[in-house]
C-alpha cells in the first residue's frame, strides 16, 4: 500500500500537469484582442503593428514546432516543458511593460513558450497514457478552450472594470505559468528517479515523417482547420456586424462560439478513440462548417445568425479536437508523437498566420464578405477530404516502425 500511494500522488500531478499546461496554452493570445485598441492608443501603434500581437505567436509557432521535439528528445520531454513554461513566463512579464520593442519582444517569447507546449503535450499524453490517448485529449483541449474563452471575457473587466490598465489584466496570466512550472519541476525529477533504458529517444533523421503520406494528411488537416480558426476568431465579428449587428453584439457572440465548442471539443476525441475510422466524424464536423459559413452568406436574420454561429462553433472546437487526437491516435510511440506533432502544427500555424491576412485582403478587394466566405467553405471542403485521409485507421511510419 505504501508503494502505491507515491504512483497515486505521481499519476494524480501528472493529470494536472497536463491540465495546467492547457490552462497555459492560449489565455496570454485571446487576452489581447479585446484590448488591443487600448494597448494600440497607449503605445502609440498603427493598426497593421497592432495586428502583429496576435500574428507574432503564430509566426513564432511555425519557427518553434519542428525544434521542439529534438530539445524533447535531447533534454526529456519533463524539462523541455518546463523550459516553454518559463519561456512564456518571461514573455508576459515583459510584455506587460509600456515599452514598445518590450511588447513585440515578449509576444515573441510567448509564443515560442507556447510552441513548445502545444507541441510536445501529444507525444507526452501517449507515453503517459497509451491506452487514453482520445480521453486526455478531450481534458485537455476542454481545459484550453475554457481559458481561452475566459481569457477573451475577463480582459476588459479585468483593465476597465477593476481600474488596473492593460498592463496587469495581461499580467494575470503568469499565475497558471508559475502553478505549471512548481509541478513539471516534481514530474521532471520523478522521471529521472524512473528513468530506464527503454525511455532514451535514438536520435532519429528528420525527414522520414516529412515523406510519409500519412503525416502530410494529419498535417493539411490540421493546418486548414487552424487557417479556418483563425480566419474565424479574427473575422467574426466584422462579418456578423456588417450583417447588422452591433459590434458589442458581434464580440459576444465570438464569445459564445468558443463555449458553445466545448462539449464537441470534450466529445470528440473519446468518441473518435472508440472507433477504427473517424471518417464518420470528420463528415459531420465537414457538414457542421457548410452550414455554418452559407449560413452567415445568405442570413442577416438574427436567428439565421445564431444557428450559423452554434455550427461554427461546434466546427472550430470539434476540428481543432479531432486534429489534435490524430496526432496521438496515427503514431505507434511518444517520439512520432512528438514529431508528427512538431510537423503538422508547424504547418498549421504557417497557414494560420496566412489565414487572417489573405481573408481581409480579400475583403479589401472586394468591399464585401462573398468571395471571402466562398473561400471559408472552399477551405472547409479541403479540410474534410484531408480528414477522410487523415480518418483511417493507419499509423504513420508504419514500414519504419515495423524495422525500428
Amino acid at each position: 500500500m505504501t508503494h502505491n500511494h507515491p504512483k497515486q500522488l505521481y499519476r494524480f500531478l501528472l493529470v494536472a500537469g497536463i491540465v495546467l499546461v492547457a490552462f497555459n496554452l492560449r489565455p496570454a493570445i485571446t487576452s489581447v484582442g479585446p484590448v488591443i485598441g487600448i494597448i494600440r492608443d497607449d503605445v502609440g501603434l498603427s493598426n497593421w503593428s497592432a495586428g502583429m500581437l496576435t500574428s507574432l505567436p503564430l509566426i513564432a509557432f511555425a519557427f518553434m514546432s519542428p525544434v521542439a521535439p529534438r530539445l524533447g528528445n535531447r533534454f526529456t520531454n519533463e524539462r523541455t516543458i518546463i523550459a516553454g513554461l518559463i519561456l512564456l513566463l518571461f514573455g508576459i512579464s515583459i510584455r506587460s511593460i509600456s515599452v514598445m520593442l518590450l511588447l513585440f519582444a515578449g509576444t515573441l517569447f510567448i509564443g515560442m513558450g507556447i510552441a513548445i507546449l502545444n507541441v510536445l503535450l501529444p507525444g507526452v499524453i501517449k507515453e503517459k497514457f497509451p491506452q487514453k490517448v482520445g480521453l486526455m485529449t478531450s481534458v485537455y483541449t476542454t481545459a484550453m478552450g475554457t481559458f481561452a474563452a475566459a481569457a477573451s471575457g475577463l480582459s476588459i473587466p479585468f483593465a476597465e472594470g477593476l481600474g488596473t490598465g492593460w498592463q496587469l489584466a495581461l499580467f494575470v496570466w503568469v499565475a497558471p505559468a508559475v502553478l505549471g512550472i512548481i509541478v513539471w519541476i516534481y514530474l521532471s525529477r520523478k522521471a529521472k528517479e524512473d528513468e530506464d533504458a527503454d525511455m532514451k529517444y535514438a536520435s532519429v533523421r528528420d525527414n522520414r515523417m516529412w515523406s510519409s503520406p500519412l503525416a502530410w494528411q494529419v498535417a493539411c488537416y490540421m493546418g486548414l482547420q487552424s487557417f479556418i480558426f483563425y480566419v474565424t476568431i479574427s473575422w467574426l465579428p466584422e462579418i456578423l456586424h456588417d450583417n447588422g449587428l452591433s459590434m458589442g453584439t458581434a464580440g459576444w457572440m465570438l464569445s459564445f462560439a468558443q463555449f458553445i465548442g466545448l462539449p464537441a471539443s470534450f466529445a470528440v476525441p473519446v468518441v473518435a478513440s472508440k472507433l477504427k475510422s473517424q471518417r464518420s466524424i470528420v463528415l459531420a464536423l465537414g457538414l457542421c462548417a457548410l452550414g455554418g459559413y452559407s449560413g452567415l452568406q445568405i442570413g442577416d436574420s438574427f436567428v439565421v445568425m445564431v444557428i450559423s454561429t452554434i455550427l461554427i462553433g461546434i466546427t472550430l472546437s470539434g476540428t481543432f479536437a479531432l486534429a489534435l487526437a490524430f496526432l496521438g491516435m496515427r503514431a505507434r510511440n511518444s517520439r512520432h508523437a512528438a514529431e508528427l506533432s512538431g510537423m503538422a502544427q508547424s504547418l498549421g500555424y504557417t497557414l494560420a498566420a496566412v489565414g487572417p491576412m489573405f481573408i481581409g485582403f480579400l475583403y479589401d478587394m472586394t468591399h464585401a464578405w462573398t468571395v471571402p466566405l466562398i473561400t471559408l467553405i472552399c477551405v472547409a471542403i479541403m479540410v474534410m477530404a484531408f480528414g477522410m485521409g487523415a480518418g483511417r485507421d493507419q499509423y504513420v511510419l508504419e514500414a519504419d516502425t515495423a524495422t525500428e
